[in-house]
């Protein structure tokens, strides 16, 4: 098994949310963020004064997905969320030991 976690723009999410749901993906946890990677923030002007926006507005979104998926996975989060412009996010794909269903004590496979 393996933990799909995607940071992606805002705007994005429902385009990539729909074609997830088109190859099967199951459940997707979705959080907002905040953070900056190469792009450092931009400086905003407000009421005549200049500050700078160090933190930008991302989602997170974390999939759990047999490792059979991972690589359709990554090619869909990939061409649903590029935009081509600097902050299009990352994807990071991480081992999992195991998962547990809380209602029923499924385990493994059978919890996702």
């Amino acid at each position: 098994m393996k933990k799909v976690e995607a940071i992606i723009k805002p705007f994005k999410l429902d385009e990539v949310k729909d074609k997830l749901n088109e190859i099967g993906v199951k459940g997707i946890t979705v959080s907002e963020v905040k953070g900056f990677g190469r792009q450092k923030g931009h400086t905003e002007l407000y009421r005549g004064a200049e500050y700078v926006v160090d933190f930008l507005p991302k989602i997170k979104m974390e999939i759990i997905i047999s490792d059979n998926q991972v690589e359709d996975v990554i090619s869909t989060i990939m061409q649903a969320a590029q935009t081509g412009r600097i902050g299009d996010g990352k994807i990071f794909v991480i081992d999992l030991q195991d998962t547990v269903r809380i209602r029923t004590g499924e385990r493994g496979e059978d919890a996702i």
